[in-house]
């Protein structure tokens, strides 16, 4: 399907691969997918340090409902990160972020 929000995205991701901050990103079922909602893009940055994912966050949190969080599951793709645009996920993501922090806390004894 050809869905203008998704196209967007796709954009905003080549731009990116082009100026050499993504080594590569995949949006597996695409033909079926007929909402940005749905849709789960996959990305590989360049490098993992800040100063390189900070630029491809702030383009990707151009479009409603953006997070991210690692691609700890590997079933749709091989890639470093798993990007959506759906209230759920964002709510999700916010809470394995949180969830994370809290162990990260108490594993150091704060």
């Amino acid at each position: 399907m050809n869905v203008k929000a998704i196209n967007e995205v796709k954009e905003s991701l080549d731009l990116l691969k082009k100026e050499g901050r993504l080594k590569a990103w995949e949006l597996p079922y695409e033909q079926i997918l007929s909402r940005l909602s749905a849709a789960i893009f996959f990305v590989t940055p360049v490098s993992d340090d800040a100063k390189s994912l900070s630029p491809v966050w702030e383009k990707l949190g151009q479009f409603p409902n953006f997070s991210y969080r690692t691609n700890t599951e590997q079933l749709l793709s091989r890639l470093d990160y798993r990007v959506t645009f759906s209230k759920e996920e964002e709510e999700k993501n916010k809470s394995i972020a949180d969830s994370t922090t809290t162990q990260t806390s108490n594993a150091d004894g704060k």
